[in-house]
């Protein structure tokens, strides 16, 4: 099995390994060749017990701005109210090795 490197792929393994229940929730729209995320913001949907995680990946230096574009998306309302954690992950590569290196709460 290839090694994942896509912070999608990165935070997918890493939350399954802590026991979530996770699903990649982006699409590719192949006419217009861009991805569309679900509500405008998440790009992976996890549940455990009764919690609802929606998180957002990205490179560690591209965590503000994701975070910027959550709180203009119009759709951030309905996901809080519905008690839905949400955060961005930031990825970097450190000594060759993938690493977490921004875990950002953004409710």
């Amino acid at each position: 099995m290839a090694m994942a490197t896509s912070p999608t792929q990165l935070t997918l393994r890493l939350l399954r390994d802590e026991g979530w229940t996770a699903e990649i929730v982006e699409r590719w729209n192949p006419h217009a060749r861009v991805r569309h995320d679900l509500y405008g913001f998440i790009d992976i949907l996890a549940v455990k017990g009764a919690h609802t995680l929606a998180v957002q990946t990205t490179s560690a230096a591209n965590v503000s701005s994701r975070i910027r574009k959550i709180a203009d998306t119009p759709t951030i309302g309905a996901v809080r109210e519905a008690g839905w954690t949400i955060r961005v992950h930031g990825w970097k590569k450190v000594k060759g090795r993938w690493v977490l290196h921004r875990d950002e709460d953004v409710s």
